[in-house]
């Protein structure tokens, strides 16, 4: 029974788990530029962007969907469409935060975590169905 459910939400658990992974990245690579290196706010925070979304690039294009080809012509528009999705995602979640804290006065933390679940699930999609498409599917 264990080895149907990994079989049948094997992606899922793995988008999850290197999700956790790529929050670490973020997290670790911010701390390490403002806390050791003394790097300014903004650039710390654009770096671990930068840094995490590479990160969770490859582990979702090698291990939670699969997308086995480095060639240039497959890479390169999976890459920037990879990264054209999390650039459109942290958009929505800067403008949810702006409309439901700053103006509505609507709770911080609560609206941060439906914000984050809402950016999770459209990007694992636009994952799924645009940048790691399986060839006829």
């Amino acid at each position: 029974m264990m080895i149907a459910l990994w079989q049948k939400y094997k992606a899922q658990i793995l988008y999850l788990f290197f999700g956790g992974c790529t929050t670490a990245v973020n997290v670790a690579v911010y701390f390490i530029c403002t806390g050791i290196f003394r790097i300014p706010n903004i650039p710390s925070t654009v770096l671990s962007w930068i840094l995490a979304v590479l990160f969770a690039f490859i582990t979702n294009k090698v291990f939670v969907f699969e997308s086995k080809s480095f060639a240039r012509a497959v890479l390169l528009p999976e890459l920037v469409s990879f990264f054209a999705a999390r650039i459109v995602t942290g958009i929505l979640d800067v403008g949810m935060m702006a409309l439901t804290v700053d103006v509505l006065h609507r709770n911080a933390y609560i609206w941060k975590l439906i914000s984050n679940l809402l950016v999770i699930l459209l990007n694992y999609l636009a994952s799924k169905w645009f940048i790691f498409k399986k060839k006829g599917s």
